[in-house]
C-alpha cells in the first residue's frame, strides 16, 4: 500500500468514529506501528485536515470534512448505484427523485471512468412485492423525525381497532411487504412500531419531544438486542 492510499485510508477510517478514538485502534484496524500512525496524523494535520486529538487522548475528524469523490472505488460506486436504485424504485416519489438527483450529482463530479459506471450501472434491483400504501406523507414524517416533533396518530391495529397515539418518532424502516415508523408511544409507555398503511390520520404538534432523536435510536437499539438475546435464551 502506498504512502498515499494508507492517508486516505486513515481518513476514511477517522469518518466513521464521532468521539476520540485512540492511536492504538487505528493502527491496529490500519496494520501498520503506532509510531507510523502519529507520523500519518502529523502528515494529515500539516496539510489542513481537521483531524483534533493529541497522544494518549485520541484523535477525532471535525464534523463536515468531505473526501473527494476521487476516493470512491469500483465497488463502493456499485454500491451507491445499487442503492440508489433500490430507493427509487421502492420508496415514495420525494424519497425515490431524491436518490435519482443525489446519484446524478455524485456522477457529475466523477472522472469519466467512474462516471462511466454509475451511468452504465452493471447491478440492478429487481421487482418485489408491493406494501400497500400509506395514508399519510412519508415526507412528512421523515421531516418530523428531523425536526423531533411530537406527533397524534390515528392507529389502527391488527384487529382493525382504531386509537388515538401521540409518539416520538425517530426512525423509519423500509421493507417490501410494509414500511415501518419507529417511535416512543405515550400511551403503552413503550417504543413501538407503526406500520405506515395502518395510520389513518396524523397531526404535526408544535411541541418537540426532550429527549434525542439519536439517544431514542440507541435505547430501542440496545432494548432490540436484549430482547433478541432473552428471545434466544427461551429457544
Amino acid at each position: 500500500m502506498t504512502r498515499s492510499s494508507r492517508l486516505l485510508d486513515l481518513l476514511q477510517l477517522l469518518r466513521g468514529y464521532r468521539q476520540p478514538v485512540t492511536a492504538k485502534a487505528l493502527a491496529e484496524a490500519l496494520e501498520i506501528s503506532p509510531r507510523t500512525l502519529y507520523r500519518d496524523i502529523a502528515s494529515l494535520m500539516a496539510m489542513g485536515a481537521p483531524v483534533r486529538g493529541e497522544a494518549g487522548v485520541g484523535y477525532v475528524l471535525e464534523p463536515g470534512f468531505l473526501l473527494p469523490p476521487l476516493m470512491f472505488t469500483c465497488e463502493e460506486i456499485e454500491a451507491l448505484a445499487l442503492g440508489a436504485d433500490y430507493v427509487a424504485s421502492h420508496t415514495d416519489y420525494a424519497l425515490s427523485q431524491a436518490a435519482r438527483n443525489a446519484l446524478t450529482r455524485i456522477a457529475a463530479i466523477l472522472p469519466d471512468g467512474l462516471r462511466h459506471r454509475v451511468e452504465n450501472a452493471s447491478l440492478m434491483t429487481g421487482p418485489s412485492e408491493r406494501c400497500a400504501p400509506p395514508r399519510v406523507d412519508p415526507a412528512l414524517l421523515r421531516q418530523a423525525i428531523r425536526d423531533q416533533s411530537i406527533l397524534i396518530l390515528g392507529y389502527k391495529d391488527g384487529q382493525g381497532r382504531l386509537t388515538q397515539r401521540e409518539i416520538w418518532p425517530f426512525a423509519m424502516a423500509y421493507f417490501d411487504k410494509a414500511q415501518i415508523l419507529v417511535a416512543w408511544c405515550a400511551l403503552r409507555a413503550t417504543y413501538r412500531q407503526f406500520r405506515l398503511d395502518r395510520i389513518e390520520t396524523m397531526s404535526v404538534t408544535a411541541r418537540r419531544y426532550t429527549r434525542t432523536r439519536e439517544a431514542l435510536l440507541r435505547e430501542w437499539e440496545k432494548a432490540r438486542v436484549v430482547k433478541d438475546a432473552q428471545d434466544a435464551d427461551r429457544n
